[in-house]
């Protein structure tokens, strides 16, 4: 079985270590602030109290057999960044760190961190493309220009072959999935025969501006 460490169990903390181990994985929680301890200890393998700045307590803790560790210390700049350090040291894999500022987040790339996540940057860019672009459903960054997007397909699409509507030549993204409501089925990399109905969601990869433009279709 896999096990994590998430240090630092507010909001954030709390929610990873929960879903973490309702997922099936084995999880150990630190904080040093007992009431958020108490709050995730029926969800979770092991929840303790320490001092994630002090790597004795981390070794004690068996930190170095983890698997990945996933560090949300709110606003606590220089201790996350202390954290990832001590991690990095105990060669733990997979170093997760939930960054404040620009910054901040380079600063822990340069000392080991293998993940840097901004969440609220990352809601609020979701909640934003939902407003904006409602054809949008979802969408996930693979860097400053691409991103795998879920899109509804406009009118125009349906009733159509992939074939016959060129998506990649005509419109400059890509199909690589498409997930089927009525009944439930994901058709991975589908055939150029398959027909689009109203009730497929198209996984694509593409450029925001091109899958704005397919919004513009309807």
């Amino acid at each position: 079985m896999a096990s994590f460490v998430v240090i630092g169990l507010g909001s954030f903390g709390y929610y990873v270590a929960r879903f973490l181990a309702e997922n099936g994985v084995e999880v150990l929680a630190i904080d040093a602030d007992e009431n958020q301890v108490e709050k995730i200890k029926p969800f979770v393998e092991k929840a303790v109290i320490a001092d994630a700045t002090q790597k004795n307590a981390l070794e004690q803790l068996g930190v170095t057999d983890i698997d990945a560790a996933v560090v949300s210390v709110g606003d606590k700049i220089d201790q996350s960044v202390l954290i990832t350090l001590y991690l990095r040291e105990m060669k733990v894999k997979q170093i997760i760190v939930k960054s404040i500022t620009e910054d901040h987040a380079k600063i822990l790339d340069m000392i080991g961190a293998t993940d840097v996540i901004f969440p609220e940057k990352d809601a609020a860019l979701k909640i934003v493309q939902t407003l904006v672009h409602p054809n949008i459903l979802d969408a996930l960054s693979l860097g400053p220009e691409y991103s795998i997007f879920e899109l509804a397909p406009p009118a125009k699409f349906l009733r159509k072959t992939l074939r016959e509507l060129d998506i990649r030549n005509k419109h400059h993204i890509q199909v690589i999935a498409i997930k089927e409501l009525v009944p439930e089925n994901l058709v991975a990399v589908p055939a150029a025969d398959y027909i689009i109905k109203d009730s497929d969601i198209l996984v694509v990869i593409g450029k925001i501006s091109d899958v704005e433009k397919i919004r513009q279709l309807n």
